[in-house]
């Protein structure tokens, strides 16, 4: 069984408490249906032959579910401890500038991804077969996901993270979000991926 986490989120700025307890149910209902089908899916496997048409159905629903509630759990992991800046020495920084050119050209191309229409994740990934950062969108939260790449940073870009705040106003979320992210704990999710 999956266990919801629990997260340490201070008070933000330009994101309200209000958004972020509502945000953390919608957390706690992807573990509570990433473990229900999970259930059911073990539940038909014992006459799988019979349940052949209902596991596959199952199985694509758990993907949903499972990286609804992984992508949450960095997402929020993100944001504990309060706002915490990135060292000009940090491995993820130079890592970043080495393949992006700069922090500020990364973040502008980052940002950009997440004004992309639809509801979805923009994720900064570590590949370490080819030792380099990639930016991806995800179209919801599984279509698109890539695979062999380790989640270092993303942003939820459905419009429940952000439609309490700033309703249509997409970017001045994101700029909150940024303006928020403990860069310790993605710092470590960096270190984790090497």
């Amino acid at each position: 069984m999956y266990q919801e986490q629990k997260f340490s989120i201070p008070e933000l700025k330009g994101i309200s408490k209000k958004s972020v307890d509502e945000h953390l149910k919608l957390y706690a209902g992807y573990v509570k249906h990433t473990n229900l089908i999970l259930d059911k899916i073990n539940e038909y496997a014992q006459d799988a032959e019979k349940h052949a048409y209902a596991l596959g159905e199952l199985q694509r629903r758990f993907s949903f579910e499972f990286n609804g509630m992984r992508n949450h759990e960095y997402y929020f992991k993100s944001l504990e401890g309060g706002p915490e800046m990135l060292g000009d020495n940090s491995m993820l920084k130079v890592a970043v500038e080495k393949e992006f050119g700069s922090w500020d050209g990364w973040l502008n191309r980052f940002k950009a991804i997440t004004l992309t229409r639809g509801i979805g994740w923009a994720i900064l990934y570590w590949d370490s077969h080819a030792k380099r950062l990639v930016n991806a969108w995800v179209d919801e939260q599984h279509l698109g996901q890539l695979n062999s790449v380790q989640y270092i940073v993303g942003i939820d870009m459905w419009e429940h993270a952000f439609y309490l705040d700033y309703a249509t106003e997409k970017k001045k979320y994101v700029d909150a979000f940024f303006e928020n992210l403990n860069w310790s704990v993605i710092e470590n999710n960096f270190k984790s991926a090497q």
